[in-house]
């Protein structure tokens, strides 16, 4: 599948490779850590389909080499607007794996203004959502796995870094955003634009933090009515037979994107 464009952005310090599939309403699409879009092909292939998907490469993954320049989730965020600026769009649909729904959840925070309709996929409103053994393996990240990881696609791509041997520092720095603690329960709260969550039903996110997540968005706290149901804006989707790690071959997962992107209770006007 070939992109209609491709290429860098530089902004804030970082050239973002992305690419643009398809046409039509916007839509932002963003890994998950030391992945790359390659591993995103079977959600963006389908999304394509009726969507402007640019699917993009955050510092230091894939294409978009680490720099000297801090990694935190507010700084990303703010690369995902200024990629916006770049390429001229006022406003957005986000769509988020894991490290990559933690960025698209920031975004929304950072500029509500510039997010239509926000999907978070398999990633928590908080840090303890986490089980125990997930949090484990993401403060082991760092320097001292960088042998190993250099196995992962993200690896892979940094031999053609202009500075390769920046993998390791990197490793610590991005070892450091996925193990800092976080509660953003106030912020879920706050958001005003329609929320899918989905998660697969083995995740590496208790299904207690799964119910929390939704109520805080207004889902599934009451009974809806048995005539002319009172249906929160926002959506939650479990998919069977995944788990955290293979969710990204789900073939369901577009489907349940698209069909809440064409929903016309969370379709809302364009921003202006």
């Amino acid at each position: 599948m070939k992109p209609v464009t491709s290429g860098y952005a530089e902004v804030n310090g970082v050239k973002l490779y992305h690419e643009i599939h398809g046409e039509g309403e916007p839509l932002v699409l963003l890994h998950g850590g030391l992945t790359v879009i390659d591993q995103m092909r079977g959600w963006l292939q389908p999304l394509a389909a009726t969507r402007q998907v640019i699917a993009v490469e955050m510092q230091g993954h894939g294409r978009s080499p680490d720099v000297d320049r801090p990694m935190t989730y507010p700084t990303m965020a703010d690369d995902v607007a200024a990629l916006l600026d770049y390429l001229a769009i006022p406003v957005a649909d986000l769509v988020g794996h894991s490290f990559g729904g933690a960025i698209a959840l920031r975004t929304a925070f950072q500029y509500p203004e510039r997010v239509r309709r926000l999907v978070v996929i398999s990633s928590p409103a908080v840090k303890s959502g986490w089980f125990p053994e997930a949090r484990q393996g993401m403060s082991q990240v760092g320097a001292a796995l960088a042998e190993a990881l250099l196995q992962t696609p993200t690896g892979q791509f940094s031999r053609q870094w202009p500075e390769p041997q920046r993998f390791p520092q990197f490793l610590d720095k991005f070892g450091k955003v996925i193990s800092a603690d976080y509660d953003w329960s106030n912020d879920v709260a706050q958001l005003p634009m329609p929320v899918l969550l989905v998660f697969a039903d083995n995740d590496s996110i208790s299904q207690k933090h799964v119910a929390e997540f939704f109520a805080l968005l207004g889902g599934g706290i009451k009974e809806p009515g048995w005539q002319n149901p009172q249906l929160s804006l926002s959506r939650l989707a479990v998919v069977p037979g995944y788990s955290h790690y293979n969710l990204q071959t789900s073939p369901e997962v577009p489907q349940i994107v698209a069909k809440f992107l064409a929903d016309p209770l969370t379709n809302p006007p364009p921003m202006l």
